[in-house]
């Protein structure tokens, strides 16, 4: 009989702590070094898993600067104390342009160009540029990134001309801001300054307004896919306030906070459900008003179907459509694909509430409730909806598709 002593043990050797040494750094033809250093997120010495050089890979294929990149730790165990952590990338052109069309309810036919240059002056940054034009709405906006600096966290300088025409009025926004934002894998923030200039238009009146405010953004997003997702949740969050003046008002202070959430989650085999929920406020003093851009409006694709966009707010003293103070919109939708052959075709049915008020008291939700088609087409994401509104009492089509060129 075997003894105890003559037994064997098998353990299994998980091999030494590997730590961060020396970061070798390959393709880089325009940028700098420092520009990919500071996306690592580690320092020499740090312990090294598996999930922390993934997530500095995932930021170099999101920092907008490369169009590849991979991440590999020397496995040499004689090295562990001091392993090389090797950082190849390739990167995207100095400069790019995006073309656009689309159609939607919303703006009606549309087109849009999108400049990118990701060292302008020869220094590390990034600019961006953006005009879009349609029937209802144009824009020229720009901003100018530092590169990513420590822990994530790049200035930031803006700019955004629009003019945005409604069935009953038309509002110019010409605006500027200065701060700084950090992305990483799940969360994003943004701290900026903003002043901006707001022109109101209607058949009746001109309304001029300024305001200079202080803002914080925070978003969360945890999702299976950005283009079509169907597990997962988003989180927006705003808060901020200044100072706001115009020609009819005294000037006074106000305070704006806005949140949405969103919610994605499979039901059963191939259900799929999503319901989002957004409010948000603003306040003031009873002698201060703020300019439109700040306040809300809702109705629209991407609010209360069954209605016109922007339509869902309170009446000026002419009987025009007016920013409200509040908001409050929700949707709920069941999804699900119209046949196992075609994987990117689906049908969905959906109810939406929700509008704009001068306070939450007065705030009487207006329903919207439809059925509607998506398509995950290889050119663009295309959504037609057909929604009831229970205010008209009629039915409104909704229509969004895109294409980038």
């Amino acid at each position: 009989m075997e003894s105890d002593s003559a037994r064997l043990t098998a353990v299994a050797d998980s091999g030494p702590l590997f730590r961060v040494g020396r970061l070798v750094i390959e393709g880089l033809e325009h940028q700098e070094e420092d520009s990919v250093r500071q996306l690592a997120g580690f320092h020499e010495g740090d312990p090294v898993t598996d999930r922390m050089l993934l997530d500095f890979q995932e930021r170099l294929q999101t920092a907008g600067l490369f169009d590849r990149a991979s991440v590999s730790l020397d496995p040499d165990p004689a090295h562990a104390q001091a392993a090389t952590i090797t950082v190849r990338v390739h990167e995207l052109s100095l400069q790019q342009a995006t073309f656009g069309v689309g159609y939607s309810t919303i703006a009606g036919p549309r087109a849009s160009v999108e400049h990118w240059h990701r060292r302008p002056f020869d220094l590390p940054l990034t600019a961006r540029t953006k005009v879009e034009w349609g029937r209802d709405r144009q824009l020229v906006e720009g901003d100018l990134a530092t590169h990513v600096k420590n822990d994530f966290w790049r200035y930031l300088l803006g700019y955004s001309l629009q003019r945005e025409k409604t069935d009953q009025d038309t509002v110019t926004t010409a605006s500027a801001r200065v701060g700084r934002g950090q992305d990483t894998t799940k969360i994003q923030r943004e701290v900026y300054v903003e002043g901006l200039n707001s022109v109101r238009t209607t058949a009746e009146t001109r309304e001029q307004g300024n305001a200079l405010w202080a803002n914080y953004k925070w978003s969360w997003r945890e999702l299976d896919s950005i283009v079509l997702p169907t597990d997962g949740f988003t989180l927006d969050l705003e808060g901020g306030g200044g100072r706001a003046h115009d020609q009819f008002n005294a000037a006074g202070g106000f305070g704006r906070f806005y949140g949405k959430g969103t919610v994605y989650q499979p039901l059963g085999r191939s259900w799929y459900g999503s319901a989002r929920l957004e409010l948000a406020q603003v306040l003031t003093s009873n002698d201060v008003d703020v300019p439109d851009p700040p306040r809300f409006r809702a109705g629209g694709d991407d609010s209360v179907r069954g209605y016109s966009y922007r339509t869902l707010a309170p009446l000026d003293a002419n009987g025009a459509v007016t920013g409200g103070k509040v908001l409050f919109t929700s949707s709920v939708e069941l999804a699900r694909p119209v046949s196992p052959r075609l994987p990117t075709l689906w049908w969905a049915v959906f109810v939406d509430a929700g509008r704009a008020a001068d306070n939450f008291s007065e705030l009487k939700p207006a329903y919207g409730y439809g059925a509607g088609v998506r398509w995950r087409s290889p050119v663009g994401p295309l959504r037609i909806d057909l929604a009831y509104g229970n205010e008209t009492r009629k039915v409104r089509l909704h229509l969004s598709v895109g294409i980038s060129l």
